[in-house]
């Protein structure tokens, strides 16, 4: 009796961890019809917000420095985001090309937006600007910087029994005509050792690749 009610018991949080897991990523109903003629995306730098004490706030300079620290993390992750991409269209596994970041982050400083005034233009309107089918962009927030070369790595937090979160990384794709939501990922994350910024996102992609609309994996 007691081996039916674990088994039970274990068969529900199974379910539970699995239905979370299908949470975290969200893919539009219509994605192949608003996507199919796709061939270009752009990444925008990512907003990052980073939630320091007080004695590491004066170590980077205060609330200016660490402005500037975001923003760089920032670029940090679309630069990360493009490599990994790069890395799947060698491998014949993405079905788009991507915008090379120094290209898209020139055409932004010519029509005078910085990575704060990203949030006041539409999808659309950046995807004309930029002259692409879609816009990816997101968020990251965390108590410790990615970049920091004494930070520690990322670990997916991962079912029930999973360290307290500190971080989460969201990434969106918008379509360039319509403007609409065609895909998310919104992901929490937890400290352990040894790594850097293209080396969680690499991780936090490959657990989503299956779930990636513009893979050839993707079964949606």
């Amino acid at each position: 009796m007691k081996k039916l009610v674990f088994a039970l018991l274990l068969t529900v949080m199974v379910a539970f961890a699995s239905a979370a897991q299908t949470r975290e990523i969200y893919t539009n109903n219509n994605f192949r019809t608003l996507a199919q003629s796709h061939k270009m995306l752009a990444i925008m730098p990512f907003a990052v917000k980073l939630q320091l004490r007080p004695k590491e706030v004066e170590k980077n300079g205060g609330a200016e420095g660490v402005a500037k620290l975001e923003e760089r993390e920032g670029l940090d992750v679309q630069q990360a985001l493009h490599s990994y991409f790069l890395k799947q269209k060698e491998s014949n596994d993405l079905t788009v090309e991507v915008q090379d970041p120094a290209r898209t982050n020139a055409l932004l400083a010519q029509a005078g937006l910085t990575a704060s005034q990203l949030a006041t233009k539409t999808p659309e309107q950046l995807a004309q600007l930029l002259g692409v089918d879609g816009i990816i962009s997101g968020s990251f927030s965390s108590t410790q910087p990615m970049s920091n070369g004494a930070a520690v790595a990322m670990n997916l937090v991962v079912g029930m029994s999973a360290p307290t979160n500190t971080g989460k990384l969201v990434i969106n794709i918008h379509d360039g005509k319509a403007g609409e939501l065609l895909w998310k990922y919104d992901k929490s994350l937890s400290r352990g050792f040894g790594s850097d910024t293209n080396t969680i996102v690499t991780t936090i992609m490959r657990k989503a690749s299956r779930q990636f609309p513009y893979s050839k994996e993707f079964k949606g």
